[in-house]
């Protein structure tokens, strides 16, 4: 229902924006339920946790990657997701990109970017990857649908909106450098997702 006021507050479509649930640390009951209800779209944050709870849950569940990927972790990360939220490095798609051709399949992938630059998190500055952009769309296994962030917390979800504000320009600095079309922004989570849809988040990731 929020989603839904967020979108129409906006003067978008409720079908353009995917809730997906973030399901670290929730057993395949649960996961089971909403799936039962409705939910089919689910977000992990490590690769064990997920390689463990995975096979037990639904097929019919649809499973993204959104945490940290380690280099020595992505073959079970490319077994296990239909799509990789955390993309931050070159030689991060280059591993990725040699996974994918020894499984024989192609991987969506976004691009984290580190908008406010906090050394605690993960992800590219922004100039980084827009010089690193062709390079990475020339990896054959690698298909780039967008961009990801996480800004900094606050109390306030006001305070986001400048962050997610940034990454949709920069989506769009993107988009000119690559002659096409990126169809997903993956920002807001659920303290702070009603502004991130207002900034145009097609994914939001919320896991209260």
């Amino acid at each position: 229902q929020r989603i839904r006021a967020a979108c129409e507050h906006a003067g978008r479509s409720p079908d353009s924006v995917t809730l997906l649930a973030v399901s670290k640390t929730h057993p395949p009951e649960t996961i089971r339920e909403a799936a039962d209800s409705g939910q089919l779209h689910f977000g992990e944050n490590k690769i064990q946790e997920a390689k463990a709870k995975i096979p037990l849950c639904p097929g019919k569940c649809r499973w993204h990657f959104i945490g940290h990927l380690q280099s020595n972790k992505v073959r079970d990360a490319v077994e296990l997701f239909e799509m990789i939220q955390s993309v931050d490095s070159l030689s991060l798609a280059q591993e990725i990109n040699k996974r994918c051709d020894q499984a024989a399949k192609k991987m969506p992938v976004l691009l984290e970017v580190n908008i406010a630059g906090e050394a605690s998190k993960s992800g590219y500055r922004p100039e980084k990857m827009l010089a690193e952009l062709k390079e990475l769309n020339h990896l054959p296994r690698i298909e780039i649908h967008g961009l990801m962030t996480v800004p900094p917390w606050a109390p306030e979800m006001e305070k986001a909106r400048p962050y997610f504000r940034e990454l949709r320009r920069l989506k769009e600095r993107a988009e000119a450098v690559l002659g096409a079309p990126l169809p997903h922004l993956s920002m807001g989570m659920s303290g702070d997702f009603e502004v991130a849809i207002e900034e145009g988040a097609t994914l939001v990731r919320i896991g209260t």
